[in-house]
Formats: structure tokens, sequence, C-alpha cells
């Protein structure tokens, strides 16, 4: 079993999203040369239930084994690193989980840290007991630990297009759509661990999250992170949970992973009078 007994950590209960980029090239370094003695990403790709036609396709793609990844982890719901290695050794291609299990197994343990709540603290023994001070993490939650602040929509974006989350802020929060928004520097106290309270608010606390899309999105660590944990958590878009918005023209490639989703768009001066009556609705839905 490619979950082996040699490590501690069940790969099957890993989201793909756990594999970074560095791994993932490396298995396209295996993997994309056409070979005729070994198994190649097109293998991999009709075992993962892609289509004849649509193999032809990604034969186009700089780098197949990337495209065949994304696609698989945000189509199909029980994507995960264990199934993704069972297929790898189904395929005989050991000599690839060989080589790379051991970046991956160090994948998926920063994965697991990057979910792990704040330890509970002991209180300290004394003569009289004392409790553990009430948790808050956004500037309304309640000091005592109760009634914890709820969003309609965690907004994942990165500092260059805040501009554009303030106009966002004053069309949804601020007319009768009357919505609420998580966006991070406004609404969250400083001083606590930001991986554990970014998968907490997006998980517990946000019906919904908007994706603001840009060139400078694409180079964001913490923006990577925030997607890829919420595609992790609502895997192949069926809870409708991202909702990708575009408010400039873009350079790079829109990003692979959301391809499946559809986009608010608003850079089409056509549209733009329903841009945000449209994202206000779809925020709104229960």
């Amino acid at each position: 079993m490619a979950s082996g007994s040699e490590t501690s950590v069940d790969f099957y209960k890993i989201p793909l999203v756990a594999l970074n980029h560095s791994v993932r090239k490396k298995l396209g370094l295996y993997l994309n040369p056409p070979s005729t003695v070994a198994a190649d990403w097109t293998t991999i790709a009709e075992m993962m239930g892609f289509s004849y036609l649509e193999i032809k396709n990604y034969e186009t793609c700089h780098n197949p084994t990337l495209k065949i990844l994304d696609d698989w982890q945000a189509r199909c719901s029980d994507a995960n690193v264990g199934k993704l290695l069972s297929l790898i050794e189904t395929a005989d291609r050991s000599d690839i989980i060989c080589d790379l299990k051991p970046l991956i197994e160090e994948d998926c343990i920063k994965h697991l840290k990057k979910l792990q709540v704040p330890p509970v603290q002991v209180p300290e023994i004394h003569s009289s007991i004392k409790t553990p001070e009430p948790y808050a993490m956004t500037m309304r939650d309640d000091p005592r630990g109760e009634s914890p602040e709820m969003f309609d929509a965690f907004i994942c974006y990165c500092q260059n297009d805040f501009k554009f989350v303030f106009e966002m802020i004053e069309q949804l929060e601020q007319t009768d759509h009357n919505l609420k928004l998580c966006v991070f520097d406004r609404d969250v106290l400083p001083g606590t661990c930001v991986w554990t309270i970014t998968s907490e608010l997006i998980e517990r606390r946000c019906r919904r999250m908007v994706v603001v899309i840009s060139d400078d999105y694409l180079d964001s660590e913490a923006c990577d992170f925030q997607t890829k944990f919420a595609l992790s958590i609502s895997p192949g878009a069926r809870n409708k949970m991202l909702i990708p918005v575009i408010y400039k023209p873009m350079k790079k490639p829109f990003p692979s992973i959301l391809r499946f989703l559809t986009v608010c768009d608003y850079t089409r001066t056509c549209t733009q009078t329903w841009f945000w009556s449209r994202l206000a609705k779809a925020l709104s839905q229960p």
C-alpha cells in the first residue's frame, strides 16, 4: 500500500493541495517524457478518469503532469496524496515513489502543521484554579469566547489588490446588499498564527470565499494556501464555496486550479453594470 508502514503519515487523509509546486514539477520530470518502456503521464491521466480527447488536448501543454494534477484535484472529490501514490504504484513506477516519497511526506507534514489548532494550555498549578483565557480572532469576537463573529465571505487577496477590495467593501457592505465580508487586514486580530487563523475562518466562520485573481495573486504564498485549503474542504466546487473575481487584465495565465469555476469578470465593460449585483446574489445563497 502506498501509505505504507514506514511513515506515520496517513497519505489517504492528506488532500492533494498539500503537494507544493516543486514536488509537482519533480513528478513532471519523471512522467512528462514519452516512454515506450515505462508508464508516463498519459497512463496516470487515464487512471484518473480523463477521456481520450482530454488527454490529447493535454499533450499541447508545456507540463501536462502539472495540468492533470490541478484538474484532477479540482474535479475529483476524493483526490488525495494516498490515491495519487497508489495510481503511480499501480502504473509500476516504483522509481518515482522511491525517489520522491520523502519529499511528498515532508509536504504532507507541513500541511498538517499549518492546520493545527492552537494547543490547549494547561493552567498553572496554584492554590487557586485558573481557567484558560478566552480566544478571540476577529475585531467583533466576544471577548468571553462566546458567539464567534460569522461572515458571508472570506476575501482572498494580495496587498497590491487592496484598492479593489476597498471598492468591494463599499459595494457589498455599505449598500442594500448588507453583506459581511472577512477582510484579513481589517478584521483579524494580530498576534496569532496566520495559518491557523486563516483555516479556521475559511472553514468555520465564512460561508463563501471570494478569490481576487491578478498577476500579483499568482505570486502570493498566502493566497495560494487560502485557495487550496478552500478547495480541499469543497472539492470539485460542490458547495459553490469559491467565487473567482477578475478586476483587471492579466498578463499571466489564469490559474488552472480554478478554471472549472464560473468567474465574475469586472474587466468586461458590457457586464460591469450587473457585476456587483451578481456577486452579491452569489454570496447571499444559503
